[in-house]
C-alpha cells in the first residue's frame, strides 16, 4: 500500500513540474471528445438527411402515412411529463391527391368560339407528377392516462397541433386507464 502511495506522489511531482499542463490537459480532452463525435456520426449522408428532412418522406398509401404519423405523435406526446402510455387514432377526409403536367390545346370554331382541351404530358410512356397533395386530417383521438391532469391535456393539445397543424377543434384528448 505504501509503494503505491510512494508511486503516485513520485508521478504526481513529476507531472507538477510539466510547464503548461493546463495546455496539454485541454489539448487532451478536446481530442477526445472530437474522437467521440466522428465515431458517432453515422455513416450514410442519404439516409441521415432523409431522417433529418420528414417532410419529403415518400409512403406508396395514406395508411402508410397514418402509421407514421401516429408512430411520429405517439413517441412525441409519450414523452410529455406526465402523460403515462399514449394511444393515437388518425382520420383523413381523402387519400393523397397527384397533380399531373398538363398542356392545353386551344381549337378555333367556325362559328367563333373555341374548344379546349388538355392532355397529361407523358414522358417514357408515364405521366409527369407536378406535385403531390398530403391528405388532410379529418380528426385525432388520443387516450392517455395522465389526460386527467389540465396541465399535460393542454401540453398534449398544443403538442399535436405544433407537430401535425390541425386545428383543436379536430382533435379529443380521453383519459384512459
Amino acid at each position: 500500500m505504501n509503494n503505491l502511495s510512494d508511486k503516485l506522489t513520485s508521478l504526481w511531482e513529476k507531472l507538477k513540474k510539466i510547464k503548461h499542463i493546463q495546455i496539454y490537459l485541454a489539448l487532451f480532452v478536446a481530442f477526445i471528445v472530437l474522437a467521440f463525435y466522428f465515431v458517432s456520426l453515422p455513416k450514410d449522408e442519404k439516409q441521415t438527411s432523409t431522417n433529418n428532412n420528414q417532410n419529403f418522406e415518400t409512403f406508396s398509401t395514406s395508411a402508410e402515412y397514418i402509421c407514421y404519423l401516429e408512430n411520429k405523435l405517439e413517441s412525441v406526446l409519450g414523452g410529455i411529463k406526465g402523460a403515462g402510455s399514449v394511444d393515437i387514432v388518425i382520420t383523413l377526409d381523402k387519400g393523397f391527391e397527384y397533380v399531373y403536367a398538363t398542356e392545353e390545346e386551344i381549337k378555333s370554331l367556325t362559328n367563333g368560339g373555341s374548344v379546349t382541351t388538355s392532355k397529361v404530358i407523358l414522358v417514357d410512356g408515364k405521366p409527369v407528377l407536378e406535385k403531390e397533395l398530403f391528405p388532410s386530417i379529418k380528426g385525432i383521438v388520443v387516450v392517455c392516462k395522465g389526460a386527467e391532469d389540465v396541465t399535460v391535456r393542454l401540453n398534449l393539445l398544443s403538442a399535436i397541433q405544433t407537430v401535425v397543424d390541425v386545428d383543436n377543434s379536430k382533435i379529443i384528448i380521453l383519459a384512459g386507464n
